[in-house]
C-alpha cells in the first residue's frame, strides 16, 4: 500500500476514536473500538509492520542528533510510521485519561476539552488533565457539564 493510501486511512481513522470518547465515553463498545480490539490495535500492528518493512532505512546512529531524524523523515514511509505512532499513543492516553477521570470521580465535561487538547496538541492535554483531576480530587469541583 502507498504511504500516501495508508497515511490517509490512519488520519481518517483516528478521529472516530476521538469522537467516541468524548460523546460516548460510558459506551460499552468506546473501549472496545478505540482500545481492546480496535483503533489502538490496528494502528500498532500498522506500525510494526511498517517498521520491519522498512528496517532497512534506519540506522542505528540516526537517533543521535538532530540531522539524523531530519533525514529520516525525508522518506514518505517514514514519516507515516512516525505518524501512526503519534496517532497511537495520543489516542492510547485519551483513553487512559478517559478511564482514570471515570475512577477518580472527575467530570466528563471537565475531560472533554482535556481530550481535544491531547488529540492536537498531546502532552498538552495530559498536563491539562493532571491538572483539572488534582483540582478536582483538592477541592472536589462539581460541575455543571
Amino acid at each position: 500500500m502507498k504511504p500516501e493510501t495508508l497515511f490517509n486511512i490512519v488520519n481518517m481513522t483516528a478521529p472516530l476514536g476521538w469522537l467516541l470518547l468524548i460523546f460516548a465515553p460510558r459506551w460499552r463498545w468506546t473501549q472496545r473500538i478505540v482500545l481492546s480490539l480496535g483503533i489502538i490495535l490496528v494502528f500498532s500492528v500498522i506500525y510494526v509492520v511498517m517498521f520491519f518493512m522498512n528496517v532497512g532505512a534506519f540506522k542505528p546512529d540516526s537517533f543521535n542528533s538532530l540531522a539524523g531524524v531530519m533525514a529520516l523523515f525525508k522518506a514518505p514511509e517514514a514519516v507515516v510510521i512516525g505518524w501512526v505512532h503519534y496517532l497511537a499513543f495520543d489516542l492510547f492516553v485519551g483513553c487512559w485519561e478517559l478511564s482514570n477521570a471515570q475512577k477518580a470521580g472527575v467530570p466528563h465535561g471537565w475531560v472533554i476539552p482535556c481530550l481535544i487538547f491531547t488529540f492536537m496538541l498531546g502532552p498538552t492535554g495530559l498536563l491539562m488533565y493532571f491538572i483539572i483531576r488534582h483540582f478536582v480530587r483538592k477541592n472536589k469541583l462539581e460541575s455543571n457539564f
